[in-house]
Formats: structure tokens, sequence, C-alpha cells
């Protein structure tokens, strides 16, 4: 997470600039003035065939000097620039993908306040092919974008009010216009780019709405941005007091969600997209995800009659095979949904607005909807990589009680009750463990097996 990218000095030439979601990194410190902007000039340069290209980003406090510098990039390079503004990922893909043109959102997600990021858009609303990054790093690497002439610069124009288009699309996309929803919501934006989203397609729905730290704050003074269980205890308290029917919570760019039922129990991403192939899919459909999910899906999408798909994790990959496979959803164990019928792409606004839909057509609480779903045991955790990933993986293929071994991703590692996956980080010096079992001591067990034959 934390990569060095010092203008085009030798060792840069071994890191790769464009990770799972983007480029990211301290500004003034990896984010470079010279990287930002040449960065802007290589994106330029890429989509030279496009007039236009599409900014916005989230509320991060580096987020003015991220944007000037990366727009100044685009628009030396001859490129326009439509400013949507302050908006949640989604948002800006929506905009992209109806009006065919990139866009370049400057978010980070859900690391933390001092970090910020570069995250290109495809023409269609997908979040950029690795293709596409490739060659913008690869003209950046080699210099070859350039400057336009002083007549030939882009200019400039904002639509303000494009907050609105959003919110409205996804109340179609999930039918709920005009239903007026009688459930009392608490939303939590966290101080991201959802803090005005979220709330208005909520309200317009007709629930009764509480929020919390709905105030655009850059350094997310109120909770750290991911929305895990630990950084979510006001959400919980609040909903824990009684009255309440669900809780809903974004990350820093809400291009994610997750939720609590109305006794403050917390549902992750992988009860969420269970619930979601159980109510919104139909025998002979197709969901994907990565290797990553718990099997609860499996299960789910077993007793459905519903074909399961899994590929390696990252969310363009998901989105991207869900469209070739002409799939009805998709997503992520950490709370991203994709709906192909509205875009292919994660979308936290989406999330919620499906999850009251299936509440309110269901009749069932969401405690209801969960308990529905089978119980697994889900372990996530990283640990430092201090030997090649080769020799690591040969350790890990000579272990004892190994059933049989999925490659997709990583090593997925199947033994008697349960699996982990290891999986190499595509940006940072670290491993990535994820166990799962139906009994919570298998989880734990294969937890610490797996990480002591990763340290050697």
């Amino acid at each position: 997470m934390n990569m060095r990218l010092k203008g085009m000095a030798s060792d840069e030439k071994q890191t790769r600039l464009f990770g799972t979601n983007g480029i990211r990194g301290v500004p003034n410190l990896d984010l470079t003035q010279d990287l930002c902007i040449n960065i802007g000039l290589s994106i330029s340069e890429v989509f030279r065939k496009n007039s236009t290209v599409a900014m916005a980003r989230d509320t991060r406090k580096s987020g003015p000097f991220v944007f000037s510098l990366v727009s100044s990039g685009i628009l030396s390079g001859g490129r326009n620039i439509v400013d949507i503004g302050i908006l949640p990922t989604p948002a800006l893909q929506l905009y992209c993908r109806d009006n065919k043109i990139p866009g370049v959102m400057i978010t980070a997600s859900h690391n933390p306040p001092q970090y910020n990021g570069i995250k290109v858009i495809d023409p269609d609303g997908t979040e950029a092919s690795k293709e596409t990054e490739m060659s913008i790093e690869t003209v950046y690497r080699q210099g070859t974008y350039s400057r336009s002439e002083w007549h030939g610069t882009g200019t400039v124009w904002h639509e303000p009010d494009y907050y609105r288009t959003y919110a409205d699309s996804v109340l179609g996309s999930a039918g709920l216009r005009n239903r007026h929803l009688k459930y009392n919501v608490v939303f939590d934006a966290g101080n991201g780019a959802s803090y005005l989203t979220t709330p208005l397609m909520l309200q317009e729905a007709g629930v009764r709405l509480v929020t919390l730290n709905c105030n655009p704050d850059g350094r997310f003074s109120s909770r750290n941005s991911e929305p895990k269980p630990e950084n979510l205890k006001d959400l919980r308290t609040v909903i824990s007091a009684g009255g309440y029917d669900i809780g809903i919570a974004h990350d820093g760019d809400a291009d994610r969600c997750v939720f609590f039922d109305e006794n403050g129990n917390y549902a992750d991403g992988n009860v969420i997209l269970a619930i979601f192939a159980r109510y919104l899919c139909h025998k002979g459909d197709t969901v994907v995800t990565p290797v990553s999910t718990s099997d609860a899906l499996q299960d789910v999408c077993d007793e459905r009659e519903i074909r399961l798909v899994r590929t390696v994790v990252g969310a363009p990959v998901v989105a991207r095979t869900l469209r070739t496979v002409k799939g009805s959803l998709g997503g992520e164990e950490n709370g991203g949904i994709i709906y192909p019928r509205h875009q292919y792409c994660r979308d936290g606004a989406m999330s919620a607005a499906l999850m009251l839909s299936i509440m309110h057509d269901s009749g069932k609480s969401l405690s209801d909807l969960i308990s529905e779903i089978p119980h697994y045991t889900t372990i996530k955790e990283s640990v430092e990589r201090k030997a090649d990933w080769n020799v690591i993986s040969s350790r890990l293929e000579s272990a004892s009680g190994i059933v049989k071994i999925d490659r997709t991703d990583g090593l997925k590692i199947f033994e008697k009750d349960g699996w982990a996956l290891i999986r190499p980080s595509g940006t940072e010096p670290i491993i990535r463990i994820y166990t799962s079992s139906r009994i919570s001591d298998v989880a734990e067990r294969l937890l610490k097996k797996y990480r002591k034959i990763i340290a050697g």
C-alpha cells in the first residue's frame, strides 16, 4: 500500500504503479506532483480518441491537491474535463457509462486518511482493465505522452447536480421509486463520499432516516473508513438501543456496503452476497465471485440450482467475468456487490436499496434473512512476506492434511473440514490468508497452521 514512486528512479521499474484498485500512496510522499501530473498526461495520451474525461473525488483532505495535479496533466494533454464533484466511485462510473467517456476517480477507498489514489474508469463504466492500466503505465515510464500547444489545451466544466441523477438511477434499478418504505433506518457515511447521495436515495424511498457521520470530513475523524464491525461501534450502539429495522454503512468511496440487523448483529459481505443470491437470482442464473468468498454462497447456489463462477480476487475481474458469462449477480466478501441490471461495478447505495427491497418484498426482517444463510466462520489476516512466493508456495503445498489445491489465485488449500486461501498481495510485501469452515475452531486452527508455515 505504501509505494515509493519517486519519479523515474531505477528501483521504481520493479514496482507496478497500478495495484488491485488503481494507484495509491501518500500525497507528497508517494503521489508526488510530478507523478500525478505525468500520470494525467499518460491518461490523456491513452484516451486520445476521447475528447473528454470525467473526474470526481471522495472527501479526503488531499483530494483537491491530487485532483488538481492529475487534471492539469489531462488538460495539458489536450483532453477536456467534466468535474462532477465529490461523489461515490459508482456515481462516476455511471456517468462514464452513460456518456461513453473515460473517467478518473481520486480516492483511496477504505484506506486511512493520509492515503489517496488515482483510479481510472473505462468508457463503459467499468474499472480500467489491466490492459488499459498497463498502457497508461508504459506511457508514463517511457515518457511518450505529448503536451498540447497553448491553443489545444483542454477546458473544464462542472455538473454540480449529478448526485440527484445517480440517486434516482439507484432507486429505479432497485424498484424503489414511489414505494414509501416504512422502515426505521440508521445510515453511517463515515464522513465519506456518500454523505449526500445515500441519504437522498433513502429519503426518496420513504424510510424514516437517522444519519451518522454524514458531514464530509477528509480526516475521517468519526471512524476508520473501512466498514468493519470494530469501526462501526456508534452505529451498533444506536441500532442496539432499539426501534430501528436496519443499519447501513459504506466505506470512503461508497462502493461497498455492510449492514446491522435490528438487534445490532453485523452482517458481513459473505452473508450479504448469499442473501442477494437467494432472493435476486433464479434457477439457471449465474453468480460470479472470487475464490475468497465463503462457501455459504456455494450452499445457496446449489440449493437454488444457480451456477457459481469463481475468479481471482479483485472487483474489476469479477465485473468483466460477470459481463462475459451474462451473470445476474457478482460480489466479494468485503461487501462489494455488483448488480448488472444497474451497472457492472460495485455500488454501496445499490446494495442498500436492494436489501431494503428484499426486506419489503419478502416481509422478513434482516435477522430473518440472515438466519436463512448457512453459518461459516471466515477469518482474514495479513502477514509479512519474508521469502519469495515460490519458496512459500512450495512449503505450503507440502503441508499435511491437504485434500486438494485450487490455484486460481495463489493457493486455495482444502482440508477435510475447511479451507485456507493464501495469496501474495499485488501491491504490498505481505501474504493474505483467508480461512473458512463451518466449525470456528477449525478456521482458527487453519489460520495458525498456515501462518506458521508461511513464517518458515
